[in-house]
């Protein structure tokens, strides 16, 4: 048996996070063609390479499948109910930063905080007789801050991309997404609330907390993690 690192199979994450290791003395080699998922790891013995998607690898941390894992803290909060028992934190890396926030139409001049959201929606609903619209695909870290603020007249919808033209569609009111920079969200005429930030995301490396590990396992993990600081 082997260790098991899942990385983000393509792109600037996989680009910046084979940089990461590589300066901490383990490299990680992308080996085949663009369109095979396959890989090595030197530098330590022991340990696979599996190359996944961002979003499936909190779902393999927490079926056991991969004993550690590099992907959003976004992903893996919204993915995984009660994350902390399932996966832990290792180290982030210090880039894929994001923030997951609210925003609203830069026209609603009077909706600045939560407070106003609360107010607006409740509004809304007795003008409209539905609940406003509010896109995105982070269900659960959205619900859970809004039921947190106590703002309750809301329905999601879902939104897998291209969340930011929502509003422009009408096929929301509003929308709760990520953002780096807020030009996309400039772009498309909208402001983020004052207190709506949501969460802070980053890559980070985890660890599974479920997958078994037998004492060779165990070693490689903890020279792994030395040598990562």
């Amino acid at each position: 048996m082997t260790v098991k690192l899942g990385v983000p199979s393509k792109g600037r994450l996989m680009e910046k996070t084979f940089a990461w290791f590589d300066k901490r003395g383990i490299s990680l080699i992308r080996t085949g063609s663009d369109r095979e998922y396959a890989g090595a790891v030197t530098g330590v013995d022991g340990i696979d390479l599996v190359l996944l998607s961002a979003g499936e690898i909190p779902r393999e941390l927490s079926a056991g499948r991969i004993h550690l894992g590099v992907t959003g803290t976004d992903l893996v909060q919204e993915k995984l109910p009660l994350w902390e028992q399932q996966v832990e934190e290792l180290a982030p890396l210090g880039f894929g930063h994001a923030d997951l926030v609210l925003a609203v139409p830069q026209c609603w001049i009077d909706v600045d905080t939560l407070d106003d959201l609360d107010a607006a929606a409740a509004a809304f609903r007795i003008a409209h007789g539905h609940r406003m619209r509010i896109a995105t695909k982070y269900h659960r870290l959205v619900h859970g801050f809004l039921r947190d603020s106590g703002v309750a007249d809301y329905q999601l919808v879902d939104s897998q991309g291209a969340t930011e033209g929502t509003v422009m569609n009408e096929t929301a009111e509003m929308i709760a997404d990520i953002t780096s920079t807020g030009e996309t969200l400039r772009a498309n005429h909208l402001k983020l609330l004052v207190d709506g930030l949501i969460l802070r995301s980053q890559a980070t490396l985890w660890r599974s907390r479920v997958a078994p590990v037998d004492s060779a396992e165990k070693h490689v993990l903890n020279v792994l993690i030395d040598r990562l600081g």
